[in-house]
């Protein structure tokens, strides 16, 4: 890669993350911690806070402008796979489950703009509404964590589309799946993938892309799950996900949280 496209794609990640002008709050204002220890709806009440450098740099806060939470570690390990399966010519497209602003999908398309690569898909699937509520009777390790009250986390679909443009990566190479995962991935027109990204924070929502996805995963390919270490619901999803499909490859961490594997 020239230094004109790394150049390119660092800025592209402090972009999204808006290190450059930074947020002036944090929407989550300790609604997380709250919430995980009650599973009560009166965290909502609280207040949006300044938020702290080393909580953005992780990707530990809701940002009030930004485009992606995820922080910069993650964004690096996001880059370092797509990078991995290009240079070992792993084919398939990259999907990110759960995309919020729609700022890591932008990257990921960034990735194959900066490496000239034309022949793959960034697939963008969200609700564009939000997450479904915990369905406790199908899904007895669900999150307690209310998610579907968190009208922040309900990004419209055209706005999704809009942030695409204001980056120029709008193009025949990006493609979007609405609805919930339940009702979309099992037709998803994918035939193969390479990069697998899950953001969906609840176990049934991680459950689904793992169930209707790793089987299109091509072998070399990766896995990443956002809320590993973050939500504990997802790691009980992906846990016995690969006790089923008795995968032993080892799950390695991201510093600030998510973890990823290599089929």
């Amino acid at each position: 890669m020239s230094e004109a496209a790394h150049c390119y794609l660092q800025l592209l990640k402090k972009c999204v993350g808006n290190f450059i002008y930074e947020d002036d709050l944090d929407l989550l204002a300790g609604r997380m911690a709250c919430s995980a220890e009650t599973g009560q709806i009166s965290v909502l009440e609280s207040d949006p806070a300044p938020p702290n450098p080393e909580d953005r740099y992780m990707g530990r806060i809701w940002p009030s402008r930004a485009h992606t939470m995820i922080g910069l570690p993650r964004l690096d390990n996001l880059q370092q796979c797509i990078e991995q399966v290009l240079a070992d010519d792993v084919p398939g497209d990259l999907i990110e489950t759960g995309v919020w602003r729609g700022g890591a999908t932008i990257f990921m398309r960034g990735v194959l703009k900066a490496h000239g690569v034309t022949d793959r898909i960034v697939w963008v699937a969200d609700s564009f509404a939000g997450l479904p509520p915990n369905d406790f009777g199908a899904y007895p390790k669900e999150s307690k964590i209310p998610f579907h009250h968190f009208h922040e986390l309900a990004v419209p679909l055209e706005e999704v589309r809009r942030n695409f443009s204001r980056y120029d990566l709008l193009d025949e190479q990006v493609r979007f799946l609405a609805g919930w995962f339940r009702d979309t991935l099992p037709a998803a027109p994918i035939e193969r993938l390479a990069v697998l990204r899950l953001d969906g924070d609840l176990y049934e929502s991680t459950s689904d892309a793992l169930v209707h996805l790793y089987p299109k995963l091509s072998p070399g390919g990766f896995v990443i799950v956002d809320d590993y270490d973050i939500v504990l619901s997802s790691n009980d999803a992906v846990h016995d996900f690969r006790r089923a499909q008795g995968i032993s490859t080892p799950v390695q961490g991201i510093v600030g949280g998510g973890a990823f594997w290599r089929r």
